[in-house]
């Protein structure tokens, strides 16, 4: 670790990692290189169980620096509990949230701080042509435009996986302990006061993007669910709209039996009704299910992760 005579303001740095063994040592050192020239820094490197040897690598590294902390989950919980897993640990007056792939890079970091200076409470990176598969970009774009809508984020701005927020965002962030957390949106709990600032997104260091429909369609879910009631007042609005054009329908259908006596009942037409009235009610059935099985989770206090191992940590700490 380098000594920065003079530099009193501090960054901490979160870096999840799954599967990033070759791209690894090569974040962590550009991370150093350039932050360790304008603040102190700290950086948490959280192993979200993965396939490869990359604890190998981390440990390695926090033997190299004091000012590295590895963290090593029991199993998979996912990138948004990693992140949890990391907060406790949190020294900076200033914390970044990055990828582990090489595609995020620590000058962007600075300016990310710069603008948070002005007044921002978190500031995020725009990525305006990005370095991935078509599939990823149209599930990250689905993905912010439902946020967007469901809980109200500004217009002008846009999210990513790398963004900067103050101390304060992420000491309220601690008390979050919902089993399948969604960080962006208890974000939006704490502030609206953000902004973005456009970036180069780079290539790859080494691999590709771990993200599956599944997982696509569980962070979505989640995100829907998770901090707002809208979902369940579109399935109100839906259900009372059906059960008005079914009177209607209803209406119709004596109307035209009357006016025409010879005209056969309508078989195709009310198995198609029939289908279509049971996909909605199991949509809604569905959806509500979603709401009650995560008051289930958080009435039994599911973990949001379990720290099996930890590297230049002076004391332990309990597990969410």
């Amino acid at each position: 670790m380098k000594e920065n005579v003079g530099v009193t303001e501090k960054v901490s740095v979160v870096i999840p990692c799954y599967n990033s063994e070759k791209s690894i040592k090569a974040v962590v050192d550009n991370v150093l290189d350039i932050l360790e020239k304008s603040y102190q820094c700290q950086i948490i490197l959280v192993n979200d169980y993965s396939k490869d040897n990359v604890w190998s690598v981390i440990t390695e590294i926090c033997a190299c620096h004091e000012n590295v902390i590895g963290l090593s989950l029991a199993r998979n919980f996912g990138q948004q509990s990693a992140r949890m897993a990391a907060l406790g640990h949190v020294t900076g007056e200033y914390v970044v949230f990055m990828d582990d792939d090489g595609q995020h890079k620590a000058q962007d970091i600075l300016r990310m701080i710069d603008k948070l200076k002005t007044g921002y409470d978190i500031v995020y990176a725009y990525f305006r042509h990005k370095k991935e598969s078509g599939f990823r970009v149209w599930g990250s774009n689905i993905n912010r435009k439902m946020t967007d809508w469901v809980m109200g984020t500004p217009k002008d701005v846009h999210t990513s996986s790398f963004f900067v927020t103050r101390r304060f965002v992420v000491d309220k962030l601690r008390d979050y302990t919902n089993p399948s957390p969604y960080t962006f949106g208890y974000f939006m709990q704490i502030t609206k006061n953000i902004a973005d600032i456009e970036v180069e997104h780079h290539e790859r260091i080494y691999g590709k993007s771990g993200y599956t429909i599944t997982k696509l369609l569980r962070l979505w879910m989640e995100g829907f669910t998770g901090f707002s009631v809208v979902p369940l007042r579109i399935a109100s609005i839906v259900g009372v709209g059906m059960a008005v054009l079914g009177f209607i329908w209803g209406i119709y259908t004596i109307i035209h039996k009357l006016l025409n006596p010879a005209v056969a009942a309508g078989y195709t037409s009310l198995i198609a009704v029939m289908l279509f009235c049971c996909g909605m009610i199991m949509i809604m059935l569905g959806l509500l299910g979603e709401y009650v099985g995560r008051i289930f989770m958080n009435l039994n206090h599911l973990p949001q992760y379990v720290v099996k191992e930890r590297l230049n940590v002076e004391s332990d700490m309990e597990d969410k």
